[in-house]
């Protein structure tokens, strides 16, 4: 298994979700894959994952974080002023509908930032990535977020006794915009916890009733401005963050 402790220590994380013209989804994937996770790495930030939303064929979500707020703009700017992007921008913007549903985050707390796991292994891994990654975003009151994240808490634990392992509970990065050329929301404060486990079997016979049972608690601390919002994603070939049989973070 690859080494990635020299990749860490990512404190500004970009939500992306896009809306891709019906029946692309699978080309913008292929695409993506084979062009972009490697250009942002160079340039010093990761692509966490990518993935296809199971609810929506027409949503591609995807993750990426760099080390500061002010590397996001440099980094930015150097891929999206850059060859690769130049090269492939046509291609990509003909495939896309929306790109503009961008949550802007950081790590609640160094412990719950996403982890960093290696790169798909095209020998070992020939079917590409595996399993389910589950975000749970929820529309918290202003100033409220520590506190409901202390309430949520038991409730993240009980997910991974039922085989999730968790993957991240950020929340909203509330600093202006440095890289105006991509709009990010402004409807916040979320917090967003992330989950990765095995199978679509095990997130619907376990997994499904445990968070339709949080959420109903959760809603009742009045510390919520919304019903909170459940995505499930299928890692895309190349998603670094998927189920690994193996788990050293």
């Amino acid at each position: 298994m690859q080494s990635t402790n020299h990749l860490s220590d990512y404190r500004a994380i970009e939500f992306r979700r896009y809306i891709i013209k019906e029946g692309e989804r699978e080309h913008f994937s292929q695409y993506f894959d084979s062009y972009f996770p490697e250009a942002f790495q160079q340039l010093g930030a990761i692509a966490h994952g990518e993935f296809f939303e199971r609810d929506d064929p027409s949503r591609f979500t995807w993750i990426r974080a760099f080390h500061t707020i002010e590397d996001r703009a440099v980094v930015n700017a150097a891929f999206y002023y850059g060859a690769v992007w130049r090269e492939h921008k046509a291609t990509m913007n003909n495939l896309m509908l929306d790109s503009d549903n961008v949550l802007l985050l950081r790590p609640l707390s160094p412990a719950t930032n996403i982890p960093v796991l290696p790169a798909v292994d095209p020998v070992f891994e020939e079917k590409g990535a595996q399993g389910i990654v589950i975000a749970e975003i929820f529309a918290v009151k202003t100033g409220k977020a520590e506190v409901f994240a202390k309430q949520a808490d038991a409730h993240f634990a009980h997910y991974q006794t039922a085989g999730v392992r968790p993957a991240g509970i950020l929340v909203t990065l509330d600093v202006p915009n440095n890289f105006p050329q991509l709009p990010v929301r402004t409807d916040g404060p979320y917090l967003v916890y992330l989950g990765i486990l095995k199978s679509h079997q095990t997130l619907e016979e376990k997994i499904t009733p445990l968070i339709e049972n949080s959420m109903r608690t959760l809603i009742a601390t009045d510390l919520l401005r919304g019903t909170p919002e459940l995505i499930s994603m299928e890692p895309t070939r190349r998603s670094r963050l998927r189920w690994l049989p193996q788990w050293n973070h």
